[in-house]
């Protein structure tokens, strides 16, 4: 068994408060969660209005299913129009 960790760091140029950054994290970490069979957890940059760091964890027998998911991942994330900008991002196959 595989473990696959996906960290994203995430810029939300149009939040002034962490109540509205909140809003746009918690939108997307559930339409990953639902589409992708993924835990999702946001993981650092609590205290900061504009950036957020969130990590996304699945398992699986493939390394190849795990590139393919993350990259569509990635890809959902740089696609979703929810006000936030993908930053730096790093897959870790365990």
């Amino acid at each position: 068994m595989l473990i696959g960790i996906l960290t994203v760091e995430l810029f939300i140029p149009d939040s002034h408060s962490l109540k509205e950054k909140r809003a746009v994290v918690k939108g997307l970490k559930e339409r990953i969660r639902h589409r992708f069979n993924v835990s999702v957890a946001e993981t650092d940059y609590h205290e900061l209005w504009q950036r957020a760091e969130v990590k996304f964890l699945m398992g699986s027998m493939s390394k190849k299913i795990l590139d393919s998911t993350f990259d569509s991942i990635v890809n959902f994330i740089a696609n979703a129009n929810n006000g936030s900008v993908l930053g730096n991002y790093s897959i870790e196959v365990i």
